[in-house]
């Protein structure tokens, strides 16, 4: 598992010089490994303690992913700084989210509140996905955009809500 997400990064980022290098000094791999052990602790009930595990990787990466958001495999958090991800999203497999994009909810209820990433997504800096919406598999979100409603597989989308390709 920790190879297979090194080797993403290894992968995608051309300026990683060694595997040694990333998993050491990369902030997405060190918040990706701290969620999968607070989300272990979320699903076991120990909220508390998984809050804390959540709450120590924001103050070493400034990513804030909550333990019981799901995340897919070899997903790749470029930079990093400003990523918020809430409780009830889930991220498919292979997807890039670049620093400061925010999968947010709009509501307080105790429901599904957050998006619903496919698989090979691409989300820009600065965007906002919100909402309990769904982004498609291979969907591309322009930087800074502001996503409320659902996106079809295989499109790319910008500024709000903008489809440009179909």
């Amino acid at each position: 598992m920790i190879l297979e997400l090194v080797n993403a990064y290894k992968n995608y980022d051309p300026a990683a010089k060694s595997k040694a290098e990333i998993l050491l000094l990369y902030p997405g791999v060190k918040a990706i490994l701290m969620h999968q052990l607070g989300h272990a602790l979320y699903e076991l009930e120990l909220f508390f303690l998984a809050r804390l595990v959540a709450e120590i990787s924001r103050l070493l990466t400034g990513i804030e992913i909550h333990p019981g958001a799901k995340l897919g495999r070899r997903l790749v958090i470029d930079h990093g700084m400003g990523v918020v991800i809430g409780e009830t999203a889930e991220i498919g497999d292979d997807c890039v989210i670049f620093h400061g994009v925010t999968l947010g909810g709009t509501k307080f209820d105790d429901v599904k509140r957050h998006p619903t990433i496919g698989n090979n997504v691409l989300i820009g800096a600065g965007a906002k996905i919100l909402g309990p919406i769904t982004l498609g598999n291979n969907v591309r979100v322009g930087a800074n955009s502001v996503i409320t409603k659902s996106v079809a597989d295989n499109l790319v989308v910008v500024g709000s809500n903008q489809i440009i390709n179909q």
